[in-house]
């Protein structure tokens, strides 16, 4: 049985070339990045390396780049350094954010006390942008903004520009969780004035267990653990040299081919919309899944006319891969966290399935999924 994976909103195949390069770095760079010999000097110099051509990506600084484990532990950085270090004492922000933000913030409310306030998001998860200037006009605090670029279940594009500039001329600091966004879209943070950026290696071919901070310049960071001054201080770990060079090699191959990689998987994205749309007359799209310009390419989210909660295991039977929601909720019985916030009951109760695309996805492999519905429609449901 051919196998179809469609779950790179989860996570991505980690290109061959990357692959190579750790194996190869593996083999001969071992040394500690914090040693003084000759090998811990040669793995220091290939951070470094790393660090900058990352950097020049977004047109940044190599300092203002901090390395970590993935999104999840930069997400934590920068939410409890604001809060400890920065003195935030509000935090501005939706109920359809990835938990490794709610959590957070939840976390550092129990925790300290601080202010939190949810932007409502309409029926499409969309926010006000009006409304989030009236709440930092009218703000009295020190205040800290985190909305994620690309919402990872529904795939919806924040308008990053204008909520950046709004941040500014408030005078509030603005993190956005860009996870799914790195790797897909260009960004110029000479241009957009974000404060914090995160990214995850895996979610654009590269390794697992690496991603980065990007903090601007003049803004200080704390670490969370103890026991080194790694990263400039900022987060104390040996380095994971092999993984920062592989996630260096995956980003520089994802910025060369973006516009390739672009057409082709919007091409695969609305062969699928146009093709279920074929076979079901009552099926919904959740969020801006569907709309082209207004979510990312990688993702769509398919609410079904129906509900069957043995879709997805179906699916998998059938050799086909795909996520009821974020990859992070595996196992829950809660149902998404982000439909629940903008699906009245009725639709909620119905099946939702997120499909999501990579370079490495075929249109045949949209023909097979279209296939299994076609079958699956044919049923009395």
């Amino acid at each position: 049985m051919e196998k179809i994976y469609l779950d790179n909103a989860a996570t991505t195949p980690i290109l061959p070339e990357v692959i190579e390069l750790m194996a190869d770095s593996m083999r001969v760079n071992f040394g500690n990045p914090s040693s003084t010999h000759q090998f811990g000097r040669t793995a220091k110099v290939a951070v470094e390396t790393a660090r900058k051509n990352i950097a020049k990506h977004f047109n940044v600084s190599a300092r203002e780049i901090i390395f970590t484990a993935g999104g999840t532990e930069a997400d934590n950085l920068i939410l409890q350094n604001a809060v400890v270090d920065l003195g935030v004492e509000t935090i501005v922000t939706t109920k359809i954010e990835h938990h490794a933000v709610l959590h957070t913030v939840e976390f550092l409310k129990s925790k300290y006390g601080i202010n939190i306030v949810y932007l409502s998001v309409n029926d499409d998860g969309e926010i006000d942008l009006d409304e989030l200037a009236d709440v930092l006009t009218n703000e009295q605090t020190k205040t800290l903004v985190t909305l994620m670029w690309v919402n990872n279940e529904i795939g919806n594009l924040l308008p990053i520009k204008e909520v950046a500039q709004i941040c500014k001329s408030n005078g509030a600091l603005f993190h956005s969780d860009t996870v799914q966004a790195i790797g897909h879209y260009a960004l110029d943070l000479k241009e957009v004035p974000v404060d914090f950026i995160t990214a995850s290696a895996h979610k654009f071919h590269g390794p697992k267990g690496v991603g980065f901070a990007y903090v601007k310049k003049g803004i200080s960071v704390f670490p969370m653990l103890h026991g080194g001054d790694q990263e400039g201080g900022s987060r104390s770990s040996t380095e994971n040299v092999h993984s920062i060079l592989g996630m260096e090699k995956a980003l520089d191959v994802a910025m060369e081919r973006i516009e390739k990689d672009t057409i082709y998987i919007k091409g695969v994205k609305k062969q699928l919309i146009d093709g279920l749309r074929k076979l079901f007359s009552e099926i919904q799209f959740n969020g801006l899944s569907n709309e082209m310009e207004m979510s990312t390419y990688t993702v769509l989210s398919v609410r079904f006319p129906f509900t069957d909660k043995m879709l997805l295991f179906n699916l998998d039977l059938f050799g086909i891969s795909a996520s009821g929601g974020s990859a992070c909720q595996s196992g829950s019985n809660k149902g998404s966290h982000v439909l629940d916030a903008f699906l009245n009951e009725h639709d909620a109760e119905k099946t939702s399935v997120r499909f999501s695309f990579s370079r490495f996805t075929k249109k045949e492999d949209i023909d097979s999924v279209l296939s299994f519905f076609e079958n699956f429609n044919k049923k009395d449901i």
